[in-house]
Parts: C-alpha cells; sequence; structure tokens
C-alpha cells in the first residue's frame, strides 16, 4: 500500500493524474519530500520506472498571492524551448479537493542544488568559478526573452513594478510579523520615499527568487558543469530585471558573511567571484548598464527578511513540513540591517 507524506495524498493523486496522462503511471506510487525547501513542498514521486515531481504550497497559513502555482507552470511552459534551461510541465491542478491546494506535476531533471560552500570547495576554485559564470549567463539569457514572443506578454505589469513590490512585502510584513520590527517599518519608510524612476529598458522576465541553490547543475559531455534546470518560479512576473540580478547579489552578499547558514553560504566558496565582479559579468553579458543598485539592494534585501519571516512565523504555528526552520528566525535583523546600509550608498 502506497505510503502518504504530509500534504500528498498518493491515492487522491494517482486518481488526478491518471485523468490526465492515462497509462503513464505503472506501478505502486512512492513518494518523499525533497529536502530544503523552506516555501513550497516539492515531492519526487516514482512508480518504480518512471520518476516526476510534485509541488504544491506549504501547509497552513500562506500569504494570499503567494505560493502561486499557476504562475509557476505558465513561466516554465513557455520558457520550454528558449535559452533558459526549465523542466518539461507534465499538468497542473486547480482543484484545491484533491490535495488541499493548487499544484502541477513535472520532469524530473537530474542535478544537484548547490547550497553549501563545502558542496563548491569539492568542485575546486576554478570549476566554482565558471559554474558562477554560468549562472550569472542564464540570468542574463531569461533577462532576453521577449515576453510577447514566448506568450507572456500578460503575465505581469512592468510599468509601476517596483512601487508595487515596495507596497506587496511592506503588507506581506504586516501579515506574517512574529513580533514588533522597527527597522524594518522605517526600512519599508525609505523605500517608498525613495523610489527610482522607471527605465523601460530593464523591463522583462524577472523570475522573482534567483539563486545558485533554484538551479539544478550537472555535467556535460565534456565534464563542464552547466545549469540544466532553474526552478521554484512562484514570484515570477514581468517587471524590472534589476531586482533579478540584486536579489542574486543579497543572497552571495549574505552567504559570505554570519546569516551564510540561513539562506546560502556559496559566496564562501573557493573560487567564488566578488559582488563587483558579477555584476560586472552581468553588464558585459547583457549588455545593459545597470545603474545605482543601492534601491534594488535594499529592496532585495527587504523581500527577504519579509520571506523569512514568514516562514519563522508558520514555523511557530507547527505549519512548516521538514527540517532546519527552527534557526529561520535569526538573520532577521541582521538582513534589515544590511538594507538600511544599502539606501546609505543608494
Amino acid at each position: 500500500m502506497a505510503e502518504d507524506v504530509a500534504g500528498l495524498d498518493l491515492a487522491r493523486f494517482r486518481q488526478w493524474y491518471d485523468g490526465q496522462r492515462p497509462g503513464e503511471i505503472a506501478g505502486e506510487l512512492e513518494a518523499e519530500l525533497i529536502a530544503g525547501g523552506k516555501s513550497n513542498l516539492t515531492y519526487r514521486v516514482t512508480d518504480g520506472s518512471s520518476r516526476w515531481i510534485v509541488r504544491r504550497p506549504p501547509l497552513g497559513h500562506v500569504q494570499a498571492t503567494a505560493h502561486d502555482m499557476g504562475r509557476e507552470y505558465t513561466a516554465m511552459s513557455a520558457l520550454e524551448g528558449t535559452g533558459v534551461p526549465v523542466p518539461r510541465m507534465y499538468a497542473r491542478c486547480t482543484d484545491p479537493d484533491v490535495l488541499g491546494a493548487p499544484f502541477y506535476v513535472m520532469e524530473q531533471v537530474d542535478g544537484s542544488a548547490y547550497r553549501h560552500a563545502a558542496e563548491l570547495d569539492a568542485l575546486g576554485a576554478e570549476r566554482t568559478a565558471a559554474l558562477a559564470g554560468r549562472l550569472v549567463d542564464v540570468l542574463v539569457e531569461l533577462h532576453a526573452v521577449d515576453p510577447e514572443q514566448v506568450g507572456l506578454g500578460e503575465f505581469g505589469r512592468p510599468v509601476g513594478f517596483l512601487e508595487r513590490q515596495v507596497r506587496r512585502w511592506g503588507k506581506q510584513l504586516e501579515g506574517s510579523k512574529t513580533q514588533e520590527r522597527p527597522d524594518a517599518d522605517e526600512l519599508h519608510r525609505l523605500l517608498t520615499e525613495r523610489l527610482p524612476a522607471e527605465d523601460p529598458s530593464v523591463f522583462g522576465i524577472v523570475h522573482g527568487d534567483y539563486r545558485l541553490d533554484n538551479c539544478l547543475v550537472a555535467s556535460d559531455e565534456h565534464g563542464d558543469d552547466q545549469i540544466h534546470a532553474v526552478v521554484d518560479w512562484e514570484m515570477a512576473t514581468l517587471g524590472d530585471t534589476r531586482t533579478d540580478l540584486a536579489l542574486m547579489l543579497v543572497y552571495e552578499t549574505l552567504g559570505a558573511s554570519a546569516a551564510g547558514d540561513l539562506v546560502s553560504d556559496v559566496a564562501k566558496a573557493q573560487g567564488w567571484p566578488s559582488n563587483d565582479a558579477q555584476l560586472a559579468a552581468y553588464t558585459r553579458a547583457s549588455g545593459r548598464e545597470p545603474g545605482d543598485m543601492g534601491f534594488h539592494m535594499a529592496l532585495a534585501f527587504f523581500k527577504l527578511a519579509v520571506i523569512l519571516e514568514g516562514i519563522h512565523y508558520r514555523y511557530l504555528q507547527g505549519q512548516t513540513v521538514g527540517e532546519g526552520f527552527d534557526r529561520i528566525g535569526e538573520g532577521f535583523d541582521l538582513i534589515i540591517a544590511a538594507g538600511l546600509d544599502s539606501l546609505k550608498k543608494d
């Protein structure tokens, strides 16, 4: 008898999937929760011969507009066949009665999601530097995609994007505060006051959470490490692409700091380039001059702090699945302080 895991009733899943792709499931299903996710839940499902990945929102407290399964599915479906590596999409369920929430099913792509410096140190400094360069190259590929040409012309509203981002993340914080956060409130106030002028030349597809451990890496036939898939598209939209660049740099900044073990500390690995080097690589490859990044870095710090606070809220309510949540709230003040410092440089 198939054994369920939290959030995935295998009998109900099989009944639904058989109706979508008849005959694809051949044997009894088994599933496991893939470790590492602290937002949407990701499961590996197999019948002994075929394998699938199932993604659904977290259990319990979920902010409105967060954990959008339709958004992830639409983005990756549209990008298939472009220069942006994504898994193949199989089916999507909008009926919450099946698993308790909307979900989708996609191809399992083999590869490693590098999260820790020790993992990269095992590759060596040269391979690590090359992989960091490929992380930038894939981001450039994404930002070069014409949304209209891949059917994403109505995927978001680039005009007013930054103002809506500041407002949205402020609202998200209010909905998941675990205590009073005066420094975060001050950062939000400053972001609201210092919105930069819009630049349509940087409008494009935004991943929304771009970093190395949201990429699956495997060696090609020449032994070179390649990004085989970019995953976790729940915050994808159309907007100012500098927000992706800033968030990637923020993850790397925090990774090299005392908060590295709360996010990802790959920037501590031997051979990982500096923020300035990554920014210069992006500028060269894209042909776009991002300009002063102070505001965008501050917004990225604020966004990440709010995301972690939401996860911390769910952990305190006993609504997380998996391990590694007990210290998730510790980095909030450090991240907000880094955001305030970014605005001082703006």
